[in-house]
């Protein structure tokens, strides 16, 4: 095991990257719970007609096998310490624009990351993906990334109670004085308290005080002894093989957009990713990561699992730093990591305990730290900036990803042409202008 993993060579040991794949564990364990939450659109009371709920409790085991399949993968095959989950705004995507907003049934959805996952596959051992990373410009990466940290807060602060709808002004403020609201807020002070105190594990922290917080004061009842802790496994059945079996439903133009945004966020997901760990971790070799190819079938190979099992795209996941500040160096580490996953599926009775006011402020903190990537957009040049601000504002205005991504990837060759900046745009922006213009006029 040494040997494989390269022990000797990154200077570390069996205790250190346990302990490193353990606070990588720690500081990703809320997608546990909120992932189960947020594709069952908990909160949310009524749907669609003809749309029906995804079972929470089957989520919450397909998010577990998920994320430690997929980071058994990228442990053993790539050789990273890098843990994988069910992403953030793309579980988002799924439940509220794809299920809520567009009326799709969610096993239709499954249908489509799994489709999305499929072509990650074909892209990347045929070597495509790196040439349309390329084609899409780095400040559009950014806007994306950034609106979606947006959108998330939003979702966030409506589902505390803390924006809710007005007929007059479309959103406002909600009642602060009701106590489930006071919950949220408590959860997100203490949550920045922690992530401000760079306590690894700050938001999975947060979720278990304000949890702690509401049971003590009867806003949330109490776990019915260890049974209420710990439990069987939900089961696979209501969610297994149902992306298989409605794969027919995706041959739409609705369901090519919506597989199109899984498959671009997966994409700038993983690279930012892959290269903000391997550079903390000291891996890149000449400004080049390393068995990229592997890390990259890893992850497109886990959101196809995934979505078989049941639960939205699969991807790494920035957390990883946490392991990495811990020493972690080796895949072993991520070892680990899936094994703490596996040992999470017995502990389905805490989702009774996680409610929207607890989910809450975990969304509102990924939305925070999703957002950074706005100081690196170019503000001062207007033919980027008006794209850029149009992804980022259309997305919570419109509630969808796909939206924002579409407008602001139609306006870029736009304001580039008329800025005498045609040769800089890659044919397939071209050929994405055309796709998202499509869009529209389907929609309508």
């Amino acid at each position: 095991m040494k040997k494989y993993f390269r022990f000797e060579e990154f200077g570390t040991n069996y205790r250190t990257e346990f302990m490193a794949g353990m606070t990588t564990f720690l500081a990703m364990a809320y997608i546990l719970f909120v992932n189960p939450a947020t594709l069952a659109l908990v909160g949310i009371e009524e749907l669609p007609e003809g749309v029906t709920r995804i079972d929470q409790g089957a989520v919450f085991t397909a998010t577990a096998i998920a994320a430690a399949l997929g980071t058994l993968i990228m442990g053993v095959l790539a050789k990273y310490p890098i843990a994988l989950a069910p992403g953030m705004g793309l579980n988002a995507f799924f439940a509220y624009t794809v299920v809520l907003g567009y009326g799709i049934p969610w096993e239709t959805a499954l249908a489509g990351v799994l489709a999305s996952g499929l072509i990650f596959i074909i892209l990347t051992l045929t070597g495509l993906r790196q040439t349309i990373i390329n084609a899409i410009p780095a400040h559009l990466k950014y806007a994306v990334g950034a609106g979606i940290g947006v959108y998330i807060a939003f979702i966030g602060f409506q589902s505390a109670g803390i924006i809710v709808g007005n007929d007059a002004t479309l959103v406002s403020l909600g009642d602060l004085t009701q106590p489930t609201v006071l919950l949220a807020i408590f959860g997100i002070v203490v949550s920045v308290i922690l992530l401000s105190l760079n306590i690894k594990g700050g938001i999975f922290y947060g979720m278990i005080l304000t949890a702690i917080t509401g049971i003590i004061f009867g806003l949330i009842d109490a776990p019915n002894g260890l049974g209420g802790i710990v439990g069987e496994v939900p089961s696979l059945a209501p969610t297994f093989g149902a992306a298989i079996a409605h794969f027919g439903d995706i041959f739409t133009i609705e369901m090519l957009v919506v597989i199109l945004t899984f498959l671009f966020v997966d994409f700038f997901d993983t690279a930012g990713t892959l290269v903000a760990v391997a550079n903390q971790a000291g891996l890149m070799k000449d400004n080049k990561l390393p068995r990229a190819g592997k890390a990259l079938f890893s992850d497109s190979a886990a959101t196809v699992a995934g979505a078989v099992v049941g639960t939205s795209t699969t991807t790494s996941y920035i957390e990883s730093t946490a392991g990495v500040g811990a020493g972690g160096r080796t895949g072993f580490t991520s070892v680990v990591t899936a094994g703490f996953f596996l040992l999470a599926l017995f502990f389905s009775p805490l989702l009774s305990v996680v409610t929207a006011q607890v989910t809450a402020p975990a969304l509102i903190i990924v939305g925070v730290l999703m957002a950074s990537s706005l100081k690196d957009i170019a503000w001062d040049e207007f033919e980027i900036a008006v794209p850029a601000f149009l992804v980022i504002v259309t997305m919570p205005l419109t509630y969808s990803i796909a939206t924002g991504i579409a407008i602001g990837f139609i306006f870029y060759p736009i304001t580039m042409i008329l800025k005498g900046r045609s040769k800089e745009i890659h044919p397939i922006m071209y050929v994405l202008f055309v796709i998202f213009v499509l869009y529209f006029i389907f929609l309508s």
